[in-house]
């Protein structure tokens, strides 16, 4: 049986399982177990049948496992994304208890997920200010980009044509991720079919309308006509120039191209840190509702990750 006591007695395998070494997992369980225990007193309702709760916040049968095995086998199933038969296996549980402890702890580490870009909800603690905002990242604008990832084909000819990407030649879901030039995420969408460009995804989201007034947005060759939308109202948006088949790029507009991707990367690299999870990296085998939650999760990760260990300081644009 998998455990955390086990786990960190071969130090290489503990980064390979979870995607973060030791250190950072001890201080992401310090956060989960105080938003578990908080999560667990706010329930008025049972978990299974939605009935009223009668009984106190964790009164009944305890767990199998602690909540630090919780917590590690949730973040094995992302970084490894095994079925819930092998999940079950690794940690002494059935099929069913693996999925129930899985979206458990995926619960939690949802609530958890706190981007400073994302729209308010219920129960987040958001930057509600502009100033606020340009206090906790004093270069901030936003560098945004889409990640597509393969997804089970629906049944039936029309629920198909919406989450087939010409461009994966594929079935997908997308979403939108937003960072800043230092590689911290500011917001993640939620989950849309792959067809859906990525500049009506943008406008979808709203993103934009949540950061300061004023602040510039850069992105790549498929938000080419964001700085004449009106959701970029007021902005500077930077592109990268595309060549027309009777119009090729001038040197200046190539120079200019190699500035702007030498700080866009950036989002790049982002991306990267993303697919070092398994869930995220091979064709989703859950329900299309979700995978949002299941990104979420997976940003959350990462951007405490780069937050401990910050990406290549990028310059800043003129």
């Amino acid at each position: 049986m998998l455990t955390y006591a086990r786990l960190v007695e071969t130090p290489a395998a503990f980064p390979a399982l979870t995607g973060m070494t030791r250190d950072e997992f001890d201080h992401l369980f310090v956060a989960y177990a105080a938003a578990a225990d908080a999560h667990r007193a706010a329930r008025t309702h049972t978990k299974r049948d939605t009935r009223p709760r009668r009984r106190a916040a964790g009164a009944g049968r305890p767990h199998d496992l602690d909540a630090r095995t919780r917590l590690l086998l949730a973040l094995v199933w992302l970084r490894v994304y095994p079925t819930y038969e092998l999940l079950g296996h690794l940690f002494g549980l059935d099929k069913s208890n693996a999925w129930h402890n899985t979206q458990d702890a995926l619960e939690v580490l949802e609530g958890m997920a706190d981007f400073p870009f994302d729209p308010p909800g219920k129960g987040r603690t958001q930057l509600r200010s502009a100033d606020q905002v340009m206090d906790t990242y004093p270069e901030v604008r936003a560098v945004i980009d889409t990640k597509e990832q393969g997804f089970r084909r629906p049944a039936g000819w029309e629920n198909q044509k919406p989450f087939y990407s010409g461009k994966k030649r594929r079935h997908t879901v997308k979403n939108q991720v937003v960072c800043t030039p230092s590689g911290r995420i500011g917001a993640v969408s939620p989950t849309v079919p792959g067809r859906t460009a990525d500049l009506t995804l943008l406008r979808l989201d709203r993103t934009l309308d949540r950061l300061p007034a004023g602040a510039g947005v850069m992105a790549d060759k498929a938000y080419i006509g964001l700085g004449a939308d009106p959701v970029a109202a007021g902005r500077r948006v930077v592109i990268p120039a595309r060549a027309a088949p009777t119009r090729p790029l001038t040197d200046d507009q190539k120079t200019a191209n190699r500035c702007i991707n030498r700080e866009r990367v950036v989002v790049e690299h982002v991306m990267a840190q993303l697919n070092r999870f398994q869930v995220l990296r091979q064709t989703f085998r859950g329900k299309l509702g979700r995978h949002t939650r299941v990104f979420r999760v997976v940003a959350l990760v990462v951007d405490r990750r780069i937050a401990a260990t910050p990406l290549k300081t990028y310059p800043t644009a003129a």
